[in-house]
């Protein structure tokens, strides 16, 4: 198993994922995203970070880069792939997942350690939690609320797509959990095939036990389940 970890100009948080999953014994590498997708990659990761300045909207730039492309094709043939935070502004630009990741409520770049509830234990990514559990992961973002037209984000709902939610330390969702005000408090979502998913908080800051809790596990332990 070798995960892709695709690295785009303004990326910062590849070597984070890097190392998380070396934490977990997962194999890993960094690419350069003019060079493509290796050809043994059974994992991709988009990581966190500032692809292109944010430039247009975040995101926007990277998901026309060709290297995306190949990342489609990969997802359509069952590879798993798993956007964070810049890369789940990538996967939603470029079609990977459904809706949009814009500007937080507040106008404000949120840096934070916050609650998910796990709406579904049923997948890859959240095969280690039960569902219904609360965990804590870091979020760190300017543009992290999520935003769907209305009637795709019941097709999501109706069909299970929405993979995390945020909420309060008891498993509350409130307006008040809601960091950035993504609607109905999402915070991940799935594409069409399960082993496909994008998520605003940082699961790779939450893997390292001495550094920011290990919440995180879970969700990069997905790369052996897919």
């Amino acid at each position: 198993m070798t995960v892709a970890i695709v690295r785009f100009g303004g990326s910062n948080c590849d070597r984070d994922a890097e190392r998380a999953l070396a934490h977990l014994g997962i194999d890993a590498e960094i690419v350069w995203h003019e060079d493509g997708l290796p050809a043994d990659a059974t994992g991709i990761v988009l990581p966190g970070g500032f692809s292109y300045g944010d430039y247009l909207r975040a995101g926007a730039m990277a998901a026309r880069s060709p290297v995306v492309a190949e990342v489609r094709e990969a997802a359509s043939e069952g590879v798993p792939v798993l956007g964070v935070c810049n890369g789940a502004q990538i996967g939603c630009e470029s079609g990977l997942t459904e809706g949009a990741f814009t500007t937080n409520e507040s106008a404000r770049f949120q840096c934070e350690h916050v609650h998910l509830r796990v709406e579904r234990a049923d997948t890859p990514w959240t095969a280690a939690y039960e569902e219904g559990e609360v965990i804590e992961i870091p979020i760190a973002h300017g543009e992290g609320r999520y935003e769907v037209a209305d009637d795709r984000l019941a097709e999501l709902e109706a069909d299970d797509r929405v993979l995390f939610r945020y909420c309060d330390a008891d498993g509350e969702v409130t307006p008040a959990a809601n960091p950035n005000g993504s609607k109905h408090d999402v915070a991940g979502v799935l594409g069409e095939r399960d082993t496909v998913a994008v998520m605003m908080p940082h699961p790779e800051r939450a893997t390292l036990p001495d550094v920011g809790g290990t919440d995180g596990q879970g969700v990069l332990r997905g790369f052996e389940r897919a």
